[in-house]
């Protein structure tokens, strides 16, 4: 039971908005293959939850830039980002015995290049799923509703003009 106890405290946490939450960015890696739109997930070091790369602002670059950096870092991927948030989330950040509230601007990233070896894959596992999967998966449903979102836009910019004017 106190696992539920816990997890209710942290919804109330996270729905009463506290003024000193973290700033961090993330990537949602995707791309489309045969006209489907799949998404890279990554395994979180300490838990093994299923997330996007995300981690805090890198001095002296954009929030853009750093969402691509923590893109190669953890999942080992290159691409570009869009140039603004899909959205953003709040999350738990959890370390021992303390807990914060992370404010998590959250950007699109097209994904041009997989590394066969990056930076923290002694750390992390990657999998590419499907969009029903990916929200399956993703311990932050805020996440998949984005997902969702990127990949009806993706869709919508993958189909010719006729159909989109017929529909």
């Amino acid at each position: 039971m106190p696992n539920l106890a816990q997890y209710v405290l942290d919804r109330l946490v996270l729905r009463l908005r506290p003024p000193d939450a973290t700033r961090q960015v993330a990537a949602l890696p995707y791309t489309v293959i045969d006209g489907r739109v799949v998404f890279l997930l990554v395994t979180s070091r300490r838990s093994g939850r299923w997330i996007v790369p995300k981690g805090s602002l890198v001095p002296g670059e954009t929030p853009r830039r750093s969402a691509e950096i923590e893109a190669l870092e953890e999942a080992g991927v290159e691409g570009v980002a869009d140039a603004e948030p899909i959205g953003s989330y709040r999350t738990i950040k959890k370390g021992g015995l303390t807990r914060r509230v992370v404010e998590v601007d959250l950007y699109p990233l097209r994904v041009t290049k997989q590394h066969d070896t990056w930076m923290e894959q002694d750390r992390r596992h990657r999998h590419w799923v499907l969009l029903r999967e990916a929200k399956r998966l993703l311990s932050d449903a805020e996440v998949g509703e984005f997902a969702t979102a990127l990949s009806r836009r993706e869709m919508a910019r993958d189909q010719p003009m006729a159909q989109r004017i017929d529909a």
